[in-house]
């Protein structure tokens, strides 16, 4: 019963796809394509339209026309576009003779006909050429000056174009039949682009007088030379003898009935016959290379004969194309009503075959039902089973992990006092002997490998949780390999180790992250060093390919190599090879591979007399998301090897004891907080705060620079951020951000809460006071910008402004703007009116500008004193009044004091 029900619910859907077709079976369509040289020349469309009305009397037949607008360059385009789209058959009106040889030749070599129309080109390589004899054309025209003239007369001819064989040929012609007359004299002009040179006409009128007939190369050039001697000379006594005869207005043959033109040499477009050639050559009939088209001479004995055929012509093709359409309307209603007839039986047919296939279905599926029920009782009982499992199991995973990654991250800190320490140590202790200073490197080399296992296996987290996101930034590839092998050349020198680096391409600029790839290098070069025997050979080789637009950067050693069954799993987390004799985790491949992987790029090895890593990174930043693309970060990440500018430094060291600058450190291990602060006391005067009262702290110190770990027992580090730069009173005090994690997550969140520098522990302590002395250095700047350009911020408007201190000097401006005529506004009404305390106000303004409160309340004044003075009629004890000052002989020290001059001299 079903596998019945399914052949009638077969045969239902065949019949609806067989009712979908047309009633009979289209003829196979024929597709041909025309290439026009020239759009706005009546004769030419006239071509077009005889072709588009033949084509429609042939349903069969679908016509393209493409026009090439007097460019040969798109001429050969547009054909070469119907060599693409695998016409047919490619009909082309030449522009030019030369330049279209190699694509109709092209299209005539691969199979497909090229019918040539009109113009003729200079190549055999074609099937079929159709138009008039341009030569006996050009013979009517001179037979017929001749006739009229009695073989005596003045004649200017104004030939076509020399890049095309009508031209030429119309004008052989026209001069084969002329030279037999010696008493005809001819003065011969060349057309421009199929336009009358109207000067040249008129100034060979005007030197031969006598000129009796005008022969064009068209109708058009012949019009406009009557209009441009019209009314200049006596066009009555010049005869005008044009080219085309189309029929129309402004057509040759109504020129010649309005008495424009004495003649026209009729000049059939072939448009209609090279439709019904194609046609033939479609159904493989043999048909002429040649076919010329019969022409004649029109004037005004036959004029209105020629006009009424052709009107007649036209008739009938409108008749032919109002009956095309009637059809084609019928056959298109015909077709839907047949296709919705077959539509509907079919689907009578389906609605039976499914009301029977429903019955059955419906007793099947209540009996499936049942079993189903049952079955879904069991496997729901062993999911429960299962999903309470996976979750104690993900629990356990995920405490196990979370406690590897956070102990992971408390190793950071002791790191970076042990690291701070040895380093302070090997400089205190530099003078003690090698052998201290060989123990204390040592320590020191120790101490940073195993800051970098550390790093390692957190990476290793971070990439089963997929939680790393490329930073890629423009990089100078032979500089960044430089700087990364200089930590190893020390050991290439110890084992007597040939260690080299060559490119091919010492400028070349690739599109990477700086902090993985330097990882991939570390990783690679670690295992070069351990694996490479003493008096070894390791050399990395930089090659751009420009043909695969790839670098590659090549690893070589000549240490132990792997074994050839172990190649596929190097890659693998934790791979140990079979004949590795030194400890190591395992994940440092595993990690190099994911790495390149995030760059778009491929990790190879060979293993041929040594071991040999092949990185192939893709050039440019196409590959990349837009997103993980570096240009302007915000955020500065301090490098461990970037320092400032010794000028800057010591302008920074020059202050006095009495005048240091003052560092708020945030930090709830209290051995590196008093480590920190011992090593910067003598530069700065240093605060501690263990993360209890942060904000607190900061509030009532105001100080100059903020140094804040991330995990703190209250709130986090970029909590105080963010909290500091929002509030009016703290927002100008950079704040640098210590955390142990440098994935991008971290680096967004600090972005948000408007850290000025993010340092990664364990941090350098000289990469920690540059540091502080780059942002100390930066607020100085702006501290001259602001105090330079105060009247500036009295007249922009806000959104001149991007940042909060500028906001707060607008305010504080428009405050003492408002109240300036007030002797009595004081200081502590001015921090009132800012809701913040007189001490934050001194400190806050102290730190923008670098005076006191009063003194730039004394600025603003004298400031506007002196714009009334120069643009006011008041008196000087008036002004002085006015800006706020409570006597006129206060007012005039004041003024004296800052200017050197008494307001009355300046007034002056």
């Amino acid at each position: 019963m079903k596998r019945s029900t399914l052949y009638i619910l077969l045969l239902s859907f065949v019949l609806i796809q067989g009712s979908c077709n047309s009633p009979s079976k289209e003829k196979h369509k024929i597709s041909i394509g025309f290439s026009q040289s020239i759009d706005h020349d009546i004769w030419r469309k006239s071509m077009d339209h005889a072709m588009e009305v033949e084509a429609a009397i042939h349903p069969e037949i679908n016509l393209t026309i493409y026009n090439a607008n007097r460019k040969a360059s798109k001429q050969i385009r547009d054909i070469q576009r119907f060599i693409d789209n695998k016409v047919d058959i490619i009909i082309v009106s030449p522009f030019e003779s030369d330049s279209i040889i190699p694509v109709i030749e092209r299209a005539n070599g691969i199979g497909i006909p090229v019918i040539i129309v009109d113009r003729k080109v200079n190549t055999s390589n074609y099937t079929a050429y159709i138009g008039a004899d341009n030569v006996e054309v050009g013979r009517i025209a001179g037979r017929h000056i001749v006739s009229l003239s009695k073989g005596k007369a003045n004649v200017i001819q104004i030939k076509g174009a020399s890049y095309a064989s009508p031209g030429l040929e119309r004008s052989m012609g026209f001069s084969e039949i002329i030279s037999q007359y010696p008493n005809i004299k001819v003065i011969s002009i060349d057309a421009q682009k199929d336009e009358l040179p109207e000067d040249a006409f008129i100034k060979t009128l005007e030197k031969s007088p006598n000129i009796n007939y005008v022969y064009a190369y068209n109708d058009v050039i012949a019009y406009q030379a009557w209009k441009a001697a019209k009314g200049k000379i006596a066009t009555n006594q010049i005869k005008f003898i044009g080219v085309d005869g189309i029929n129309g207005p402004n057509g040759g043959i109504q020129l010649v009935k309005d008495r424009v033109l004495e003649a026209t040499v009729l000049y059939p477009t072939g448009g209609s016959e090279a439709i019904k050639l194609a046609l033939k050559i479609a159904n493989n009939e043999i048909v002429p290379k040649s076919t010329k088209l019969n022409t004649t001479l029109i004037d005004s004995l036959n004029a209105d004969i020629m006009s009424n055929q052709f009107d007649r012509i036209s008739i009938q093709q409108s008749n032919i194309e109002e009956q095309q359409n009637i059809i084609k309307k019928q056959v298109k209603e015909y077709a839907t009503q047949n296709i919705l007839l077959k539509l509907l039986f079919s689907l009578f047919i389906l609605t039976f075959c499914l009301a029977v296939y429903g019955i059955y279905s419906r007793i099947t599926i209540s009996r499936k039902k049942r079993e189903l029920e049952i079955t879904n009782k069991k496997i729901k009982s062993q999911r429960n089973e299962i999903k309470k499992y996976s979750d104690e199991l993900k629990l356990s995973n995920e405490a196990r992990l979370n406690f590897f990654t956070g102990l992971s991250h408390e190793f950071k800190t002791p790191l970076t006092l042990i690291l701070s320490s040895v380093e302070s140590l090997g400089v205190e202790l530099k003078s003690k002997g090698s052998s201290v200073n060989k123990e204390i490197n040592l320590m020191y080399n120790n101490s940073r490998r195993l800051l970098r296992l550390i790093n390692q296996l957190l990476d290793y987290r971070k990439v089963e949780d997929k939680k790393f996101i490329l930073r890629a930034s423009s990089t100078n590839l032979l500089d960044f390999s430089k700087r990364i092998i200089e930590d190893f050349e020390r050991e290439a020198k110890k084992l007597n180790i040939d260690f080299s680096l060559v490119t091919n391409n010492p400028e070349l600029e690739v599109y990477l992250d700086r902090n993985l790839m330097d990882k991939v290098y570390f990783n690679l070069l670690s295992n070069a060093f351990k694996f490479t025997p003493a008096k070894g050979k390791i050399a990395i080789k930089i090659r751009e390919d420009k043909t695969s637009n790839v670098v590659k950067i090549s690893f070589k050693d000549s240490g132990i190599g792997i074994p050839d069954n172990e190649l596929s799993q190097v890659f693998s987390a934790f791979y140990q090879g079979s004949n590795n004799y030194r400890n190591g985790s395992g994940v440092g491949l595993h990690l190099s591979k994911s790495f390149i992987d995030l760059h778009k790029g491929v990790i190879e090895i060979i293993s041929k007399n040594g071991t040999e890593f092949v990185i192939s990174l893709p050039l440019g930043r196409a590959h990349l998301d837009e997103k993980s693309i570096l240009k302007n970060p915000v955020l500065e990440i301090i490098n461990q090897t970037d320092y400032l500018d010794e000028e800057m430094i010591q302008s920074l060291e020059s202050k006095s004891n009495e005048d240091k600058y003052s560092v708020l450190y945030i930090e709830d291990n209290v051995d590196l907080s008093n480590f920190i602060a011992d090593k910067f006391s003598m530069e700065y005067n240093v605060h501690t705060c263990n993360g209890v009262n942060a904000i607190e702290w900061s509030l009532d110190i105001i100080p100059d620079v903020i140094i804040c770990d991330l995990n703190l027992p209250e709130k986090n580090g970029f909590e105080i951020c963010e909290i500091l730069k929002k509030d009016l009173r703290t927002s100008h005090i950079p704040i640098i951000i210590l955390t142990a994690s440098d994935d991008q997550e971290s680096y967004l969140k600090a972005l948000s809460s408007g850290a000025d520098v993010f340092l990664t522990k364990p941090f350098n302590l000289k990469v920690l006071s540059q540091s502080i002395k780059g942002l100390l250095f930066n607020r100085e700047k702006l501290r001259f910008y602001y105090s330079n350009n105060i009247g500036n911020i009295i007249d922009n408007g806000e959104n001149s402004f991007g940042s909060k201190e500028q906001v707060f000097l607008k305010k504080l401006n428009e405050l003492l703007e408002k109240n300036i005529d007030s002797s009595i506004y004081t200081v502590e009404d001015l921090a009132k009116d800012l809701s913040i305390s007189r001490v934050q106000l001194y400190r806050k303004v102290k730190a923008i500008l670098g005076i006191s409160v009063s003194d730039h309340i004394n600025n603003i004044r004298l400031d506007k004193a002196k714009e009334l003075l120069l643009n006011s009629n008041q008196t000087i004890s008036e002004i002085g009044y006015a800006v706020g000052f409570s006597s006129p002989n206060y007012f005039s020290t004041s003024f004296k004091n800052k200017f050197g001059i008494s307001p009355k001299e300046f007034k002056k």
